[in-house]
């Protein structure tokens, strides 16, 4: 007896076939049994090899044919094939549907596929619909889904629906490799199929993966499918659709869909309500989340701690503190008392208002209530009395935590240092370490006063030993506070050394000490390390959380590496760590001043798709964004937004849309935002002043500007380092495109300032007197206004700041006061502020103002020595320079080496070369640079065209001045003079050549 399966392995391996050639002595199977044990098989195999013997290929072949599809197995099917195949017989197109049908249904897929490829493909066979449901079963068991789909399609095409197991398998395919989009579009293929009912599992897997991933709605009509199908759907596949409708905000949804189960019979529980109200309060939708609450009292559920915390969460959120203190006391008779949690966000709440007298007045409550306020609790109130800068009542309150046997934690060293202005971080680290040794430790712990941060450090470390020492457990949070401490003073190596050390204690920083060192790495510009850092942290069974990744991203937009935190953002996406908002925030910002607001809406919107609803913050990057781009109704409307998603527009939402009408002239408008403001209860504060002095010093607008400043002064609003930076670089940028004549401004605009400092003066409640202001009529004037204000300016004491420096070494240049514009460098060396290569700049520029060029030179060459390689501005500045100086050949040659350093020259400068060239008549390089600013798509001015034009008849070169409006960019779209200029160079080259033939040489 023949082994079963092996000619039919053999022959499907060999994938060879002939049907022609018969044995001369055809085999006839001989029966040693008795009659009564001969099967049916035996029967069909003895008829089968009569008939072969007799001639009559095609009948013994129906015979196996019939044989293979009444087989009850496999086994008995592959017994006949291989029966056929001994014989040298083919088995027929229907022999092999059949065959291939009992080998997927017996779970041998891997032969299935063999015979298919060999017996079907192979020989150019066309698969019928039967053929093709069992190759999408064998293929779906095999993994292969993209060969599965396309069987799956061809059935489609032929007219069919595919087998209930077909789609069974295909759809648990999709579904166990998380590719539930295209089992969706599998089952949205066959949905208006009526009389395909799949497997409810196929059902449960399409609804809870499609409800996990973000994709409602495509569940949603899984969902409806399936109920009209008559099958039940499960309180499981329920709650994921309820909570996959909240993640995305779309709550009102979710409890329509609650109310539909509720009618066919399902109890929705107290989760599901509490996870509803949560959604409402996050949605900021309080109405209607304590229609829920009520409805769900109705329905006999006792609200618990975590419900209640919920609910007053959400009413302090919004400013409603009378209706949030109400529901305390609902809690109170319901017969629940008010825990840490509910007190924690009142404490909050107090503290981001401002309101942080309430808050103080609170955790004495607490302590009465016998409630004991946590560290967290003093560490947002802490914060608060730095930020208003209370440090009485703070020190006060540190010392009566440490009293009341609160230890400090990592969190509130970092909260606290990083809102102190004042003070060492290691050294306040010290006092931090020496609490927790207190605590932790068993035995006495010996305390030091240092007094520099070296003694605070070698005290630190012994600290750290005797926490070690003690087996305490608070050994990772001390460490991670001394890592924060010297991240804070900027140690990068002592850092990295504390990490090595937490690494031989098999330690690992807790999240805010390593967040605190990866900024610190990726602002010294060392991204590539962090990003090594985290991956090697990562092994080491430390669990990133999505603020780690928004330090980068966010440290990549400060530099202006939009590319690379939109890398960042897909790796984290592909990680399946989600991006928070921060994330979005900071590309959005970036994109908007690097102006690109198209590529900022997109991921706007994709951050929506992704279910994260834009707060108060995005949504004032985005008016900024669209306010310094001009985009001011985009501005507008997304100001409106703000109201549509329950958010109060905050002061920094008005400054910034009121800043951007301003800046697009429309400032009559801005006074009705600013009008609306202050009914709001923002009055304008030194950010609105700051903000619109800024504007109208670009606008040029001197006198108002200052009488800006000085009202605000009057309304006693502190000027701060950004004030002064703003006025000062403001001035000193703007001043030079002053033209000697007092700017005129149109009727329309007087009327628009004078109500908008009406407004502001009015709510500044003071006396109505003569405002302080600048006339300027003539460059004197001007000079003398700009020493006046830098003079204002060195009285008011500030830390030392770059930016400053340089825009007050630019006004002094501007006075051509190069003496005094030194003595303030030397100045600025004193007080530990270097010079950067923006100082050399202005620098150079002033020399060059005055005519010393040779000084300016000398200046760049020291520049050189220093270790600051010159940017494109500064080789900008100095060809100006050399044209002003008629050595416009130098500044030809200078143009040069900046473009072999990579740097393009500006438009400016090329007009400046192209310029000097025409005066000295030099039509050879004029021409040259022509034709270089247009290869750069730099468009010339009118003049210098008509210049260079003029110069290049004189030299009887007219076919070249042609030439010229030949290569111009844009003929199509040129006005009448630019046609009249062409028209006369052409008329030019044909008189030439007309001369030329009347008068040959």
């Amino acid at each position: 007896m023949i082994k079963q399966g092996f000619l039919l392995s053999k022959f499907v391996r060999r994938r060879t076939f002939s049907s022609c050639p018969l044995p001369l002595q055809p085999k006839t199977t001989s029966f040693s049994s008795s009659p009564s044990q001969i099967t049916q098989k035996d029967l069909c195999f003895s008829l089968a090899d009569q008939l072969i013997s007799r001639g009559l290929v095609s009948s013994a072949q129906k015979v196996i044919q019939r044989l293979i599809s009444q087989c009850s197995s496999a086994p008995e099917a592959t017994s006949a094939a291989e029966f056929a195949i001994a014989r040298g017989m083919d088995l027929g197109f229907c022999g092999y549907v059949c065959l291939i049908r009992k080998l997927v249904i017996s779970g041998d897929a891997l032969t299935a596929e063999s015979l298919y490829m060999d017996c079907v493909v192979g020989q150019g066979l066309e698969p019928d619909r039967n053929l093709l449901n069992s190759m999408i079963i064998c293929y779906s068991k095999l993994g292969k889904l993209d060969e599965a789909k396309s069987c799956f399609d061809s059935v489609i095409k032929l007219g069919f629906t595919p087998w209930v197991g077909a789609c069974n398998a295909i759809i648990k395919g999709f579904s166990e490799q998380d590719r539930f989009l295209e089992a969706y579009e599998c089952f949205r293929q066959i949905g208006d199929a009526h009389d395909t009912v799949l497997h409810f599992s196929c059902y449960n897997r399409l609804v809870n993966g499609l409800s996990r991933r973000g994709f409602l709605d495509e569940g949603v009509y899984v969902f409806g499918v399936m109920k009209n199908n008559g099958v039940l759907p499960t309180v499981h596949m329920c709650k994921s659709l309820i909570i996959g409708f909240c993640k995305l905000g779309r709550v009102e949804q979710a409890e329509i869909l609650c109310t539909e189960i509720e009618s066919n019979g399902f109890v929705v529980d107290k989760y599901m309500y509490t996870y509803l109200i949560n959604s409402y309060c996050k949605g900021r939708k309080i109405e209607m989340a304590m229609r829920l609450f009520l409805r769900m009292l109705e329905m006999s559920y006792e609200a618990d701690n975590y419900t209640y915390n919920t609910l007053i969460h959400g009413f302090f959120n919004l400013g409603l503190f009378s209706r949030g203190w109400a529901l305390c006391n609902k809690m109170v008779r319901s017969g629940l008392k008010p825990d840490l949690v509910t007190y924690q966000i009142i404490l909050n709440k107090y503290c981001e208002d401002q309101k942080v007298d309430r808050a103080l007045e609170l955790l004495d409550y607490m302590l009465r209530c016998n409630v004991p306020p946590n560290v967290h609790c003093y560490t947002v109130v802490l914060a608060a009395l730095c930020t208003e800068r209370k440090f009485k009542e703070l020190y006060s309150l540190y010392h009566k935590m440490l009293d009341n046997g609160v230890v400090p934690d990592h969190v509130f060293f970092f909260i606290f240092a990083k809102n102190h202005p004042i003070g060492d971080p290691l050294l306040f680290a010290q006092t931090i370490l020496q609490a927790i040794a207190k605590e932790s430790c068993s035995f006495d712990v010996f305390f030091t006063r240092p007094k520099s941060t070296r003694g605070a450090i070698l005290e630190i470390e012994r600290l750290l030993e005797e926490i070690v020492r003690g087996n305490s457990v608070s050994a990772d949070k001390a460490f991670s506070i001394y890592m924060i401490a010297l991240c804070m003073a900027g140690k990068l190596d002592s850092a990295l050394d504390c990490l090595e050390k937490m690494k031989n204690l098999c330690m690992l920083p807790l999240p805010t000490a390593f967040n605190s060192l990866i900024k610190l790495l990726a602002q010294e510009g060392n991204v590539d390390a962090a990003e090594s850092l985290i991956e090697v942290l990562q092994e080491q069974g430390l669990v990133l959380k999505q603020l780690t990744f928004s330090i980068i991203v966010n440290e990549h937009c400060i530099k202006g590496d939009v590319a690379s935190a939109i890398d960042v953002l897909d790796k984290i996406e592909e990680m399946g760590i989600g991006a928070n908002i921060s994330v979005y925030n900071s590309i959005i910002g970036c994109l908007g001043r690097q102006k690109m607001m198209r590529e900022a809406e997109k991921f706007y919107y994709r951050m929506r798709e992704h279910g994260i609803d834009p707060d108060e913050t995005l949504f004032v990057t985005m008016i900024n964004a669209y306010s310094n781009n001009g985009w001011v109704n985009e501005a507008r409307e997304f100001f409106k937004k703000m109201t549509e998603h329950n958010l109060r527009p905050n002061s920094r939402a008005y400054t910034a849309l009121i800043t951007g009408l301003v800046k697009k002239n429309m400032t009559e408008k801005s006074c009705l935002y600013l009008n609306r403001m202050i009914k709001d209860g923002f009055m304008p504060n030194a950010v609105l002043y700051t903000s619109l002095v800024k504007q109208f010093l670009r606008k040029r607008e001197f006198e108002f500007a200052f009488r800006l400043v000085d009202l605000m002064k009057k309304s006693q609003l502190e000027q701060d380092l950004v004030t002064y930076i703003t006025i000062v670089s403001g001035v000193s940028r703007n001043i030079r495109r002053f033209d000697r004549k007092r700017y005129l401004s149109s009727t329309n605009s007087d009327k628009g300032k004078n109500l908008l400092f009406h407004l502001l003066h009015e709510k500044a409640i003071l006396p109505n007197r003569k405002s302080f202001q600048v006339l300027v009529t003539s460059e004197e004037e001007m000079k003398s206004a700009v020493l006046q204000v830098i003079e204002q300016i060195k009285k008011v004491p500030y830390m030392p700041d770059l930016h400053l420096y340089n825009g007050i070494i630019f006004g002094i240049c501007f006075a051509q006061s190069m003496h005094a514009a030194y003595e303030h460098l030397n100045l600025m060396r004193k007080e530990g502020v270097e010079p950067n290569r923006v100082t050399y700049t202005i620098l150079i520029d002033g020399h060059i103002q005055i005519g010393e060029l040779h000084l300016a030179v000398g200046l760049f060459n020291e520049m050189n020595a220093n270790g600051f390689p010159p940017d494109r501005m500064l080789f900008n500045t100095l060809i100006r320079g050399f044209c002003k100086v008629g050595k416009v050949f130098d500044a030809l040659t200078l143009s040069h080496m900046m473009q072999k350093r990579g740097f393009l020259p500006s438009k400016g400068s090329y007009e400046k070369i192209l310029g000097s060239l025409c005066a000295n008549d030099s039509s050879f390089y004029a021409l040259k640079i022509y034709e270089e600013m247009i290869s750069h798509d730099y468009t010339p001015c009118r003049y210098h065209r008509q210049w260079l034009n003029s110069i290049l008849h004189e030299d009887h070169r007219s076919d070249e001045a042609c030439a010229m409006w030949v290569m111009f960019p844009n003929r199509s779209s040129q006005n009448r003079e630019d046609k009249q200029e062409f028209l006369f160079a052409l008329v030019a080259v044909i008189w030439q050549n007309i001369v030329f033939i009347s008068n040959p040489i």
